[in-house]
């Protein structure tokens, strides 16, 4: 492959690990936050909600109005603005140290722009180079993410235990090396033209397509499958399982990362048959969230969540190779409306499951079942979520297997 190809992919690689960058600072340094500046816990929740919320407002804007924008520009814009975000992060607090928090927002949301606009244009960047095989370059490209997530995991470990957590602004300078690293590729690649709808009208046309509406059901539980349990891991191993936090923190974040990681590089490597690959996929992922949730057994439950993320792995960048094969003519729009199925997916289900969690710990049976079953109310509670997160798995069996059959 030539040298200009060569550089355009390496571009999209850092672009996956600034994606990374984005999802795993703000969780890591949610305790710093609390013990230094005495923020809530639900405004720390928030800035999880201001991330996707800010993803999911790109992709819909770009799923109807990507033949508004200048897509090269915007492709070469997207690590700087990234870079400024993480900047606003680290640098607000010694500019305004009475408004930490409203500097965490705006830093927030800057950085959740440019990892909306990487969602929607990196895979079609991507897809766009030759390739002998360009499934198997979608599954590289999103294995990018899951080895960045365990990459910043340990470098933030490591980075916090040397210099101490009142350091923590340095850290998010010393990751947002991350994206100047791809604004420096992307400023001397070139960017492929990239097709999108003439106008408006073209997105809703394709929008009248019922295998699209299929496609995105498909990635939205794929994208919930695989994100509720990497953002219940740890607590859920803690809580329900008794493990220690320090394991389940391990276990839970660095560890499923690497399974997700694991598998898309093995399908990068050796891959073929998509659709088959997402049936067997969802089908386990439902049977490691039953395990994890039914299992008396400590280590049994901490496998079954690893694994997880390996079962999982291929849901979210394989629906989206199935989606842009059966509507290669969508461009952009295809993109970004799978982003945003994806993106919500991953927003409301683990929503949902808190809600219900709570609740069933609230409700007064739960002490007294807990007690009969050995557990306290809020040990049942979250292994009565772990049940509600198996259901999406199991509903979307079905559809993968619909898809399976249409190809």
């Amino acid at each position: 492959m030539d040298s200009k190809h060569t550089r355009l992919r390496l571009a999209c690689y850092t672009s996956g690990i600034s994606m990374s960058v984005v999802a795993s600072i703000s969780p890591i340094l949610f305790l710093t936050f609390r013990s230094a500046y005495g923020i809530s816990y639900s405004l720390l929740g928030l800035l999880v909600l201001i991330n996707f919320v800010t993803q999911l407002g790109v992709d819909l804007v770009f799923s109807f109005f990507s033949h508004k924008f200048n897509i090269a520009k915007t492709v070469k814009l997207m690590p700087v603005i990234c870079l400024a975000g993480l900047i606003i992060y680290g640098v607000w607090p010694w500019i305004f140290p009475n408004a930490v928090y409203a500097g965490l927002a705006v830093g927030t949301c800057v950085f959740s722009a440019a990892s909306g606009l990487a969602e929607v244009l990196v895979s079609p960047v991507i897809a766009s180079i030759p390739s002998d095989d360009p499934d198997r370059e979608m599954s590289k490209l999103h294995s990018m993410y899951a080895w960045g997530v365990v990459g910043v995991v340990i470098v933030s470990t490591l980075f916090l235990y040397a210099f101490g957590s009142s350091s923590w602004q340095w850290l998010a300078l010393l990751l947002a090396i991350v994206p100047l690293v791809s604004s420096v590729l992307y400023a001397g690649a070139e960017i492929p033209t990239l097709a999108t709808p003439e106008r408006a009208s073209g997105a809703f046309q394709l929008l009248s397509n019922k295998v699209v509406w299929l496609c995105v059901a498909a990635i939205f539980c794929g994208g919930a499958a695989e994100c509720t349990m990497a953002q219940w891991s740890s607590s859920y191993l803690e809580l329900a399982l008794g493990i220690p936090k320090v394991w389940g923190d391990i276990f839970g974040t660095a560890l499923f990362s690497m399974a997700l990681g694991l598998g898309r590089t093995l399908y990068a490597k050796s891959g073929r048959n998509i659709t088959s690959v997402l049936v067997a996929c969802i089908s386990l992922s439902a049977v490691c969230y039953l395990v994890a949730a039914v299992s008396p057994i400590s280590w049994l439950g901490l496998i079954a969540c690893v694994l997880t993320g390996l079962c999982t792995s291929m849901l979210w960048p394989g629906t989206l190779v199935v989606a842009t094969d059966r509507f290669p003519a969508g461009g952009v729009f295809i993109y970004a409306l799978m982003a945003a199925g994806g993106d919500l997916g991953a927003s409301v289900v683990p929503q949902l499951m808190d809600i219900m969690t709570d609740a069933a710990i609230a409700m007064p049976a739960a002490a007294e079942l807990g007690s009969k079953l050995g557990m306290g109310a809020e040990q049942l509670g979250m292994k009565l979520g772990m049940l509600v997160g198996m259901i999406v798995p199991l509903c979307a069996i079905p559809l993968f297997v619909h898809l399976h059959r249409k190809d």
